[in-house]
């Protein structure tokens, strides 16, 4: 028997998108607009009366509804919220065809376009660009798509990179965005500038005072909490992490740190802290500041000073002793002699009866494999050495003497100090020879000797104004009193008479380290003072 073929005719167009089984196409279309602004908002409203009267004019096609976004960007479907919800109806067989401008309206993201346009044929769903004359149905389609979705890509890329530019720009010449809604204690000002708040800039200096006088970001809360002052966003509940926040953010020093953070690209969008992969631009004295520069900066270094301090936790200590704990002001004072670990407050229970005692975290850590012989203090023996150690002080022949050092100590070391003026001294001589080097070059312009010359006296010029800048604040730093040497010097011009209780608030303000040599035996340093005081244990 002979092989036969017999050919049953198509009877519906393969770009039409039209099932067999229907008469009627359900078209549904979507548009997108790039921004929010009136014109774009116009633009929008356009391109939905455009549809309706393109797909009335369409015989067998039905208008399913028309989908538009509205300020969102084309890089991501993720926050557009109408194209996934046509994309849900498409799922749910509620859409024969989709219908729009053109590929970049659909998306700017090659992938994302390609996997879309791909689930939607897979589901027998075509899309119509209008623009690029292309239905996804057709076999050579796929192509065409991905050609011009790149080209779609590439535009979001080069817009992106311009932005990008823009915005450096904006960093270099000194313009700082400020969101005013999260910085307690500012406010826009007429001149377009951060204007203070009083009320609430007294909280700032409140939370500020308050860590460096000792306290942790736990406790700093609690009194917030406790005095309902409202957090930068109005709430009641305040956050460890708006705390140590508001403590680094130098806007509050006057002072604005620009692209801490950078978008990777313009597809992801995701966010990243800069590390040093882009530039920063810091803006001094940008606005008037609510805490000065020396607060600001002490506050700084006893940040970092309570970070730094023997993190016994990078050799995975169970007791995370690395994190500052404000809550007794023995906490990272009291420190092992052999080692030189910070002890930890422990409890220890037997028998019904309850002890407080202080161990060297190391050795309470790894026993003796860093630290062979420190010795376990009993809390109440250390306290009462302490204070038989302020009695001491306090009584002092030479209280006077002391007192007088503590006010003038800083400013007789800088005044003995010459090398801010020697180093003055070679800028200048330096300047002098960059002119001479000048006058020469500019009558012979290709001597490459001179050239270097210059180039050698500049750098090191560079070198010596970053000294000069740098000892120039620790200068200013040191003529001022640091608050712990200006409790004491308070303590002890008061006369005090003897204690009879150990004061942990008095301890924290004035006691700098407490060193165990031995059970018998401490060195107790007070801030200020530069020799250490030997105080027996009884």
């Amino acid at each position: 028997m002979e092989r036969r073929v017999r050919v049953i005719p198509a009877t519906v167009a393969e770009n039409s998108g039209v099932s067999k089984r229907r008469k009627s196409l359900r078209v549904a279309a979507y548009c997108r607009v790039s921004t929010d602004d009136e014109e774009q908002i116009t633009s929008y409203e356009a391109q939905k009366d455009y549809y309706n009267q393109y797909i009335s004019h369409h015989e067998g096609w039905r208008l399913v509804r028309i989908y538009a976004d509205r300020g969102i960007s084309g890089t991501s479907m993720k926050k557009r919220t109408e194209f996934n919800q046509m994309l849900a109806a498409c799922r749910k067989g509620r859409i024969d065809l989709i219908i729009t401008k053109s590929l970049s309206r659909f998306a700017r993201n090659t992938v994302d376009c390609l996997d879309t346009v791909r689930e939607l044929k897979g589901l027998g769903i075509g899309v119509l660009f209008e623009k690029e004359n292309i239905n996804t149905l057709t076999e050579s389609s796929e192509f065409m798509v991905t050609l011009f979705s790149g080209f779609a890509q590439a535009e979001s890329e080069s817009i992106s990179k311009n932005v990008s530019w823009g915005i450096r720009k904006s960093m270099e010449n000194g313009n700082v965005p400020i969101q005013y809604s999260k910085l307690l204690g500012y406010r826009k000002g007429s001149d377009g500038l951060p204007e203070i708040i009083p009320e609430e800039a007294e909280t700032v200096r409140w939370i500020f005072k308050s860590y460096l006088k000792g306290d942790s970001y736990a406790t700093i809360k609690e009194n917030l909490e406790a005095k309902k002052i409202p957090s930068p966003m109005g709430g009641a509940q305040w956050s460890i992490a708006t705390i140590r926040g508001m403590l680094r953010n130098e806007k509050y020093a006057g002072d604005a740190l620009l692209q801490k953070t950078f978008i990777t690209d313009c597809i992801s969008k995701k966010v990243r802290k800069n590390n040093g992969e882009r530039p920063m631009y810091y803006v001094e004295n940008h606005h008037e500041a609510i805490v000065d520069r020396e607060l600001f900066q002490r506050v700084q270094e006893e940040i970092a000073r309570r970070s730094s301090r023997r993190k016994v936790a990078q050799r995975t200590a169970k007791t995370e002793q690395g994190k500052y704990s404000g809550k007794y002001a023995l906490t990272e004072r009291l420190v092992c002699g052999e080692c030189g670990t910070q002890y930890k407050r422990c409890t220890w229970r037997k028998n019904g009866k309850t002890r407080i005692v202080w161990r060297c975290v190391s050795r309470l850590e790894f026993g003796k494999q860093y630290c062979h012989n420190s010795p376990t203090m009993d809390e109440a023996k250390i306290q009462q050495a302490i204070v038989s150690a302020m009695n001491r002080l306090a009584a002092a022949e030479n209280i006077t003497e002391m007192i007088t050092r503590l006010v003038n100590g800083t400013t007789v070391r800088w005044m003995q100090n010459t090398e801010l003026d020697e180093l003055r001294e070679e800028l200048s001589e330096i300047s002098a020879q960059q002119e001479t080097v000048l006058e020469k070059l500019l009558v012979n312009l290709e001597n490459h000797e001179l050239t270097e010359q210059l180039q050698q006296l500049t750098q090191r010029k560079t070198e010596l104004d970053r000294k000069v800048e740098k000892l120039r604040r620790e200068k200013q730093a040191a003529s001022t009193p640091d608050p712990h040497t200006e409790a004491l010097r308070m303590w002890l011009e008061g006369h005090p008479a003897a204690l009879r209780e150990y004061d942990d608030t008095l301890t924290r303000n004035i006691v700098q380290q407490v060193v165990v040599v031995n059970e018998n035996l401490l060195r107790i340093k007070f801030y200020g003072m530069g020799e250490e005081l030997e105080q027996k244990i009884e």
